[in-house]
């Protein structure tokens, strides 16, 4: 009776002790957990320009979005913190045919910045930010190689549903 008391509590300490120490969930993992829900979003003028539902997956070591646009476009992305080189990085996949590899860093003001390499002569830098509402701004930009501002294609506004 003693050895059954003794190893059922090494399990119950040995399942406690595991699930304390996922293998992601140290604070600079959980850094892109402000995007996690299910969101309404809307572009500057308030008019709803698609859902997007952002899930922890894989035991809180990555996120994925399935993005639903009000104009037929839907895409998925898998969004994860590489502890080798402490960056964050997103694998942008759409019904467009469309493909975007993203990799950045949080910044001292809190909001997550991922750029693409650098292809012919541009790049493509994505900008999060929690706003004090609770809200999410995304903001998607086109910059030259020379780091001069092209276009902004994409500034939508994540209200949760």
């Amino acid at each position: 009776m003693k050895n059954i008391l003794a190893f059922a509590l090494f399990l119950t300490l040995g399942v406690s002790y595991a699930q304390n120490t996922s293998p992601c969930s140290s604070p600079e993992k959980r850094h892109f957990d402000f995007w996690v829900g299910e969101w309404h979003v809307f572009d500057t003028l308030d008019n709803k320009i698609g859902e997007n539902r952002i899930q922890i997956i894989e035991g809180g070591c990555a996120l994925q979005e399935n993005w639903t646009g009000a104009s037929g476009s839907n895409g998925t992305s898998l969004n994860y913190f590489d502890a080798a080189d402490s960056t964050w990085n997103q694998l942008w996949l759409d019904n467009q045919g469309g493909i975007l590899k993203l990799k950045g860093k949080i910044e001292e003001s809190g909001l997550l910045k991922m750029s693409s390499q650098p292809n012919n002569g541009q790049y493509n830098q994505i900008t999060w930010t929690l706003l004090d509402n609770g809200n999410v701004s995304q903001k998607w930009d086109i910059f030259t190689a020379d780091d001069d501002l092209l276009q902004t294609i994409f500034l939508g506004i994540y209200k949760r549903q």
